[in-house]
Parts: structure tokens; C-alpha cells; sequence
């Protein structure tokens, strides 16, 4: 069974786990609640092998920019990798969600010598990061498809955003962490995630 963290991230991709700044907005403890309700309700769906729920139509539940915003900023708690702070994802619609943190740089920087050209020799401290992006499901598969990305407002290349998504979303079992150009398969049966203006539905079969 996905933990509720790790299927929040799939849900929201990539984005939400590596670049996440400030999140100037407060969230309810009842929007938090009601998007666990909702993940239970989804992983409870996805353990369900029963022929007859697999041949029903697709269920559908929706999850605002609140509810899972919410459940980063209390639900969440002790699971969100240290070096992360404030996480926030957008539905901008169409397909396209931003995210957004403060990151800790310094201990990316450290993880090897770096160049005059590297950007990461002059990023310290922790410092919100940004990026936005297309996320595409079909058939049960999404991928992320980057649009751009910044720090404190300045734009970074891909591999720096790659660098800090490999970085901080490392697990023993995957100690090269996430490539956000891979395709990934989505959890709990999920076929479809429809990315409107505020929120996003969740299609399980």
C-alpha cells in the first residue's frame, strides 16, 4: 500500500516533492481531514481486486489546491524530506501545476566540487524554488514535462532542478531518487489525473 505522502506525491508528480517556496497562504485543519478522507478512499478503492469493481465505471474524486496544501502543511508532518519547508502545489489547469518551497541548497552544493559555471556554487542557504510544468496520465502512466524553474526568482537550468529532485528524493531503495523525465506508473489504479484550475480529479478503474 503507497504511503499517504508517496501517493499525494503521485498525484502531484515530481513537482511537490523536490520543488516546492514560502507558502504565504494558511490552510485549515477540516481541508486536511477531508483530503485523508479522500486518500483513504483511493488507496481503499485501488486494494480492491473484486472483478466487479474493476469493470464498474471510473470513479472520480476530486482534490483541491487546498485540501492537499492543507495536508503538506499538518497531515503530513514528519514525512516531508528535511531541507524541505512549506511545500505548495498549484492546479493552474489545462494539465499544468506549478510547485513550490524553500529548499536547502547547501546540502545539494556540498554533494560534489563544483565549477564557476555551476549554477549551485552561488545559490547558499535555503531559498524558495519554483517550477511548473504538464503533467500528462493516460491508461494508468504520467510523466512530468518541465516548463521552467526558478530560484528566488531567477531562472535555473533543468539539471539543477534535476540535481535537487535526485537529491532530495532519494529512499534506500532508490538511492539515485527520482528522474523526472521517466515515465511513472500511477498508484492505487489511478487511470487519470485531470489537472483543472484549483483542483484535480482523481480517475481510478
Amino acid at each position: 500500500m503507497a504511503s499517504p505522502l508517496r501517493l499525494a506525491i503521485g498525484l502531484s508528480v515530481c513537482v511537490a516533492a523536490v520543488t516546492p517556496a514560502v507558502a504565504w497562504q494558511r490552510f485549515s485543519k477540516q481541508d486536511s481531514d477531508r483530503f485523508e478522507a479522500k486518500l483513504s478512499r483511493i488507496v481503499a478503492f485501488g486494494n480492491d481486486t473484486r472483478t466487479t469493481a474493476r469493470a464498474a465505471a471510473p470513479v472520480t474524486t476530486p482534490i483541491t489546491e487546498a485540501e492537499i496544501n492543507a495536508y503538506f502543511e499538518s497531515g503530513a508532518k514528519g514525512q516531508i524530506p528535511t531541507g524541505i519547508v512549506d511545500p505548495q502545489l498549484n492546479a493552474l489547469g489545462d494539465g499544468r501545476i506549478s510547485g513550490q518551497a524553500v529548499v536547502d541548497l547547501d546540502a545539494v552544493r556540498r554533494q560534489k566540487k563544483r565549477g564557476w559555471l555551476d549554477p549551485a556554487a552561488y545559490l547558499t542557504g535555503s531559498l524558495p524554488v519554483t517550477a511548473s510544468g504538464l503533467l500528462i496520465t493516460k491508461d494508468g502512466v504520467g510523466r512530468f514535462q518541465l516548463e521552467s524553474a526558478q530560484v528566488s526568482g531567477v531562472a535555473i537550468p533543468k539539471s539543477f532542478l534535476q540535481e535537487l529532485l535526485s537529491y532530495y528524493s532519494r529512499t534506500p531503495e532508490n538511492p539515485s531518487g527520482i528522474n523526472m523525465d521517466d515515465p511513472f506508473e500511477l498508484p492505487s489504479r489511478i487511470r487519470e489525473i485531470q489537472v483543472q484550475r484549483g483542483q484535480a480529479n482523481v480517475l481510478q478503474q
